[in-house]
């Protein structure tokens, strides 16, 4: 019974995750719901994995974004949304990891600038793979400088799943292709949506 027991670690990119929710809600008026996603994720590595829904099982997750200091976020009437958010990562057991945001005037133009997370990340994903070993890593990413993470994740034989949903035309939620060729598999679930309208309504919540 114990050998069909199947682990997945899960790790988000918070800056993908929140274009992907800001397209949706600009397209759709929807948002992600958290707990629907994770359920989904379950789902399709027991097809992956062709094991039954019962035994896979998502034993961590994490989450890792920027964020303004309090007074930043307060003045930019941003600290509702953000706790609000909080509270749905908490409830689906999603520990989230920040580092704050920092921004430059340069003349005119005020550049922000999220230094370190990516390569916290990684780090963390990469030191949780090696104590934990999950049966599958699933990344919520599109970012090409993760090429590196998967292929080391590979290397620890762990069947490494890569997840996205570009859901804009432009290249905010793009997934690199590196990135795309790299992993075991690639759930899209822009593609997933396009022939299943049911699933975006499973998925999702209206803003």
């Amino acid at each position: 019974m114990i050998e069909k027991y199947k682990s997945i670690g899960l790790f988000i990119d918070g800056g993908y995750y929140a274009k992907i929710n800001e397209a949706l809600e600009e397209k759709l008026s929807l948002n992600i719901n958290v707990g629907r996603l994770m359920t989904f994720i379950r789902e399709k590595i027991s097809e992956i994995g062709n094991s039954e829904v019962s035994d896979c099982h998502i034993t961590e997750s994490h989450y890792f974004r920027g964020r303004y200091r309090v007074n930043d976020a307060n003045s930019k009437h941003l600290l509702y949304s953000e706790r609000k958010f909080e509270d749905s990562l908490i409830e689906n057991d999603v520990i989230f990891h920040y580092k704050h945001l920092k921004e430059v005037q340069k003349g005119s133009n005020v550049t922000v600038i999220e230094k370190g997370v990516d390569v916290w990340f990684a780090l963390e994903a990469y030191e949780l793979a090696t104590i934990r070993k999950f049966d599958y890593v699933v990344l919520i990413t599109g970012d090409a400088d993760h090429e590196m993470l998967v292929k080391k994740l590979k290397a620890l034989k762990i069947h490494t799943v890569l997840l996205t949903w570009d859901v804009s035309d432009n290249d905010s939620t793009a997934t690199a292709r590196l990135l795309k060729d790299e992993a075991c598999s690639h759930i899209e679930i822009n593609k997933l949506v396009s022939s299943d309208k049911e699933l975006l309504k499973s998925l999702c919540k209206v803003v």
